[in-house]
């Protein structure tokens, strides 16, 4: 029996849950999720992402010219990133308004319960995934905006 020696190669990538935009301690947070890339390809990971667990995973897909969400919550938090193709997710915390774009699938939007999110531009093969804390329940939905802010002349 002859014994032959096989070696592989392959590169490792590893990005580390880093805060990639982070204007505002108080709004959503954009993420890098750990990933790891061989010539077999690429391993994304959700991992510690919501402190309360996952208890609820869906995903949105054929919303093409569609606007989703359109809400916040009274206690969920959810972890939303684009697993193929892309789409915006428009945030207002109440005191800044911010517009992500989710167009890689490595990267992960949170938003605490007090975000209004409006989810649009989908591409035409977008996957949004959505991670929640909690299992739904209709009780948890708050369809009312925030109050829209009146900008004062300066004189």
């Amino acid at each position: 029996m002859i014994k032959k020696k096989v070696y592989f190669t392959f590169t490792l990538t590893i990005l580390i849950l880093i805060p990639i935009k982070l204007k505002n301690s108080l709004m959503a947070k954009l993420f890098h999720l750990q990933t790891f890339t061989s010539e077999k390809g690429s391993l994304t990971v959700f991992e510690k992402i919501l402190s309360e667990g996952i208890r609820r995973i869906f995903y949105i897909y054929g919303a093409e010219n569609q606007i989703r969400g359109g809400h916040r919550h009274v206690i969920t938090n959810n972890a939303l990133t684009c697993v193929s193709g892309s789409c915006k997710v428009f945030v207002d915390d109440g005191v800044v308004q911010e517009v992500y774009d989710l167009d890689t699938p490595d990267k992960c939007l949170l938003l605490d319960p007090k975000d209004w999110h409006e989810m649009y531009d989908f591409s035409d093969n977008a996957v949004l995934l959505v991670l929640s804390d909690q299992f739904y329940d209709k009780e948890d939905y708050i369809f009312e905006r925030y109050p829209e802010k009146k900008l004062t002349p300066v004189q």
